[in-house]
């Protein structure tokens, strides 16, 4: 469900660190976050989205959310632009 959101989205940013500028912008819609991922890159992501009540998307794969953004390599985290 949310690898298909992250595909048909206008606007995308992937990676965590530039998942936080994006939200400390406050320009993010929805975050969607691979649970495989290694929990401290992700914690920060996690609560800044939730301090600012933006919705939090969490599903199975680094692998499968990397291949909904169109990239070769894994995605820990995604941002749904506004």
């Amino acid at each position: 469900m949310s690898y298909d959101k992250v595909s048909q989205a206008k606007s995308i940013i992937i990676g965590t660190k530039q998942t936080v500028k994006a939200l400390k912008r406050g320009s993010v819609k929805e975050v969607v976050v691979a649970k495989d991922a290694d929990s401290v890159l992700t914690a920060g992501v996690i609560q800044l989205a939730k301090n600012q009540n933006i919705a939090v998307c969490m599903v199975d794969s680094m692998k499968k959310l990397g291949k909904a953004c169109g990239i070769e390599v894994g995605a820990a985290a995604v941002a749904i632009m506004l």
